[in-house]
């Protein structure tokens, strides 16, 4: 007897009983049509009788501009290509573009939480790296030139959480060079991660408190009979968090001495063997500005708003994890499988963070990365 074949496509209608989820052998492909892109499938949910394109629910759903074209206008948004530029050689508005932009943004915020999930990760790095929204001071920036923490612009900063094993970026946030802004930074991570990890960062003093805000025992004092009340309760760090700091010693501009200072968890960290760094992350920032033409120093590309920069940054992180290898993470391939065609000799496999991390088996195509569904999370364990 033939088996159903799973389209991996989940049915939109919110009153359908299998709406949202996914192999449950209630699609169907029933025919096709052409369009610019090519041949595209109608599928049909078998207990609503609701018919639906391959592409509803994702970045190319209800465009009349081929998938081609769309998909070069978003990869030029990650090499460093800025807006109007890309809107004069495709011969675009900017408002097209960012809509576009925005489409990808919001497939990638799917991306993280449907698979950035109960990470186990040894080490994180963290950073922060200076940029500018809209203009280089805010109108209400403080003395040092900083924005305050409800301005949208001025002085903002891209705050990222690495796992340094796995090269795989955890968590980006965009805000101000704050308390605030390193808080929300350790909370974001502290959800995608299993148990306490090891941090370092530099010398920023923000990180501690909020490393201990998140990661904490509070310790009550019992009543002694005496007179009076009690002491209150004290928070302390997590007996298993490590946080260590490198501290840059510059003079003139100039590079002088890097020092490394344990904050928390000396012991634990001579166990694990691990050395504080931050040069990982400090490349990554490096790969960042080489990619992102708002972060490009002295660029005039520069970001109009705080959240269209949160999104360009999102939208990277996802092709970052899940569509380009990275070189350090590839494995020898077993000598069978190696492959001589010319001067083209295959001898290494392919892996990005999300491979290393063993969230994904392959490496994502670009289409694949604005196309991919998934049926909401809490229906997971009961699917099949």
């Amino acid at each position: 007897m033939r088996k159903p074949k799973d389209w991996k496509q989940p049915c939109p209608n919110p009153e359908c009983d299998y709406y949202a989820l996914m192999g449950r052998v209630n699609i169907s492909a029933i025919s096709t049509y052409f369009t610019q892109s090519g041949r595209r499938r109608i599928f049909k949910c078998k207990k609503c009788k609701t018919f639906f394109s391959e592409t509803r629910g994702t970045v190319f759903y209800d465009l009349r501009t081929p998938e081609e074209k769309v998909i070069m206008i978003l990869k030029m948004f990650l090499i460093r290509v800025d807006l109007s530029g890309i809107c004069f050689v495709f011969g675009i508005t900017e408002e097209t573009a960012l809509m576009w932009l925005k489409r990808a943004a919001n497939q990638a915020d799917i991306i993280n939480a449907q698979l950035m999930r109960e990470l186990s990760v040894t080490e994180i790095q963290l950073d922060e790296m200076w940029n500018f929204i809209k203009r280089k001071c805010a109108e209400n920036s403080t003395p040092e030139g900083e924005s305050p923490e409800t301005s949208e612009d001025g002085r903002q900063w891209i705050w990222i959480s690495f796992a340094a094993e796995c090269r795989l970026i955890l968590t980006t946030f965009v805000g101000p060079r704050t308390s605030e802004s390193a808080l929300s930074l350790i909370q974001k991570t502290a959800e995608v991660v299993k148990g306490v990890p090891c941090f370092f960062s530099d010398g920023f003093s923000a990180y501690l408190p909020a490393l201990i805000a998140v990661y904490h025992h509070i310790i009550t004092f019992p009543h002694t009979g005496k007179k009076g009340r009690p002491k209150d309760p004290i928070m302390v760090p997590h007996p298993d968090l490590v946080y260590g700091q490198i501290i840059k010693e510059k003079k003139g501009g100039l590079l002088k001495a890097l020092k490394k200072r344990v904050l928390c968890g000396a012991e634990r960290l001579g166990k694990l063997g691990l050395k504080i760094s931050t040069s990982l992350i400090e490349r990554l920032n490096l790969t960042l500005r080489q990619s992102l033409a708002p972060l490009v120093r002295r660029g005039l590309g520069f970001c109009k708003g705080r959240e269209l920069m949160r999104k360009r940054v999102t939208f990277f992180q996802v092709f970052y994890n899940f569509s380009r290898p990275h070189q350090s993470l590839r494995v020898p391939l077993p000598e069978k499988q190696r492959l001589s065609q010319g001067a083209i000799h295959t001898k290494w496999l392919p892996r990005t963070p999300g491979m290393a991390a063993g969230i994904t088996d392959h490496v994502w195509s670009f289409r694949e990365l604005l196309t991919i569904k998934f049926e909401p999370i809490h229906n997971q364990s009961t699917s099949g």
